[in-house]
């Protein structure tokens, strides 16, 4: 992918992994417009020389109007980013924990499958453009404390491979975008050491980004193994390491 001059959309950028693609881009020489639910961190991003647009993608309407802006300011757009997501922790032996359930399919898969319904016929009207789908290190290898967070992301993998091959032969690619642990903040490094710098992560992102032809899935060095623990024999030691994290859950605690 040619990241100079892209007109990239990214639903779920005003912080995080999200806002530093977009920063990444903007630098690169393409044009980014940053999509979220917070009009006071849009505010700040506006007011930095970005494009902005209210986004949620928990509802169809808000994301209908969000394409119909986009596109009418950027009828160039050639690249959609579906960042938008949500991580909860849940106790599966609280019946409770199904609202959290049902918030985290809504925004994780049902979100990533609202946005992408609203511009694929824009993509291929234009015989070219790029989806890059959002999953995650533990949709191939659960992290037992956050379970429908996990079920979400390989649900998102799965649609992005059916995606991939529906659209074959339309110009249009698809690229799913694979995340381990990522150190958002200084507090998010204290409480998970093995969490990838945010800037390191998004720099290995971006050079196989640039790859031509685009990579089908974006995998940085720390998501090897993560990705390929089934394959590698690790999948049973792995999960019941990952399982001992059980313990933060509020009901679990002694």
């Amino acid at each position: 992918m040619d990241i100079t001059n892209r007109t990239v959309f990214i639903a779920g950028a005003t912080s995080g992994i999200g806002l530093e693609l977009a920063r990444r881009f903007t630098a690169a020489g393409s044009a980014v417009i940053i999509g979220g639910r917070r009009t006071d961190l849009l505010d700040e991003l506006a007011a930095e020389g970005f494009a902005t647009v209210p986004i949620d993608v928990t509802d169809q309407d808000s994301v209908d109007r969000a394409r119909d802006t986009i596109l009418q300011s950027h009828p160039g757009l050639d690249t959609v980013v579906t960042m938008s997501g949500v991580m909860i922790l849940e106790d599966l032996r609280d019946p409770a924990h199904f609202s959290v359930a049902q918030q985290t399919i809504d925004t994780n898969l049902l979100g990533t499958i609202r946005v992408i319904d609203a511009f694929t016929p824009h993509l291929i009207g234009r015989g070219a453009g790029t989806f890059i789908t959002v999953t995650s290190g533990i949709g191939f290898l659960p992290f037992p404390p956050m379970p429908t967070y996990a079920a979400s992301k390989a649900a998102v993998h799965a649609y992005s491979e059916a995606l991939r091959a529906q659209l074959d032969g339309t110009g249009v690619e698809v690229a799913e975008l694979v995340p381990p642990a990522v150190a958002l903040t200084p507090e998010h490094a204290k409480l998970n050491p093995r969490a990838l710098d945010l800037s390191e992560f998004v720099t290995e992102v971006m050079d196989l980004l640039k790859a031509d032809p685009t990579p089908r899935e974006i995998l940085v060095k720390g998501v090897l193994m993560h990705r390929w623990a089934e394959r590698d024999g690790t999948y049973d030691e792995l999960v019941a390491q990952r399982s001992q994290a059980l313990a933060m859950l509020p009901g679990r605690q002694a």
